[in-house]
């Protein structure tokens, strides 16, 4: 784990993936899958394209409904709750490809993020954040950079006021350096209490990151451990076999 990663404060599951089994029609993607993301943790999910990755991201977030198995948030059994009702409990999903309003103002897309439920605020703490965001709140959001939509789409996890962010393929597309700062950013996540489940494609730097990873290859996990104990080597050798 490296020195920009975040502590692990607490033993607490905030999420539980017991025996999940899960797909699309006749076809079962996951199998048996069981993952736990710990309080102020950030756990990187990795594997080959095709492996499950997204699949799970859906079940965690209520857009999939799984077969059989369980997804817990806080120990309560969400499994049956639908993608508003899991929102209410803290799950908070940055999908692949950002997912903002592309027609409408950066200003008009953090007001649309903030769920009816969570107290009404100013968008002060997200500009901090985000500063060139505050200097584009006018400006619509379709003309933003790549890694100004990203960082917009980030916005979401400082205005849903979560316990687990789900961010799937985030440096899609971004270039290095954009990506060291949208990697910073989720480390902020993190640092104010909440715990993260990353997809990411860059295997090395998802490592360096988290405090926990687990590999997926045909919808198993056949690799899980600390990032200080899971090796590049053994992750890479697991998207060939």
């Amino acid at each position: 784990m490296s020195a920009l990663a975040a502590p692990v404060s607490a033993d607490t599951a905030v999420l539980e993936l017991r025996d999940l089994v899960a797909g699309y029609g006749d076809a079962e993607v996951l199998h048996a899958i069981n993952m736990t993301v710990r309080e102020r943790s950030i756990v990187t999910l990795l594997g080959p394209n095709g492996a499950g990755k997204t699949t799970v991201m859906r079940v965690v977030s209520g857009t999939l409904r799984p077969s059989s198995g369980q997804v817990r948030v806080r120990a309560a059994d969400v499994t049956a709750l639908s993608p508003q009702q899991r929102s209410r409990r803290g799950v908070c999903l940055i999908p692949e490809g950002r997912g903002i309003f592309r027609s409408l103002t950066v200003r008009d897309n953090l007001e649309l993020f903030r769920p009816a439920w969570v107290r009404p605020a100013g968008l002060d703490h997200v500009t901090e954040v985000f500063p060139i965001l505050g200097d584009r709140l006018n400006q619509t959001a379709g003309t933003l950079s790549g890694g100004e939509q990203q960082m917009l789409a980030l916005a979401r996890a400082f205005l849903c006021e979560p316990s687990i962010v789900l961010v799937d393929e985030v440096s899609m597309g971004l270039a290095p350096k954009l990506v060291d700062q949208i990697f910073e950013i989720l480390v902020a996540i993190a640092n104010q209490g909440v715990s993260v489940l990353l997809v990411e494609q860059y295997v090395s730097r998802a490592l360096e990151l988290a405090d926990h990873a687990y590999v997926l290859s045909r919808g198993q996990i056949v690799l899980e451990g600390t990032t200080d104990d899971v090796r590049y080597a053994d992750v890479a050798s697991s998207y060939l076999a």
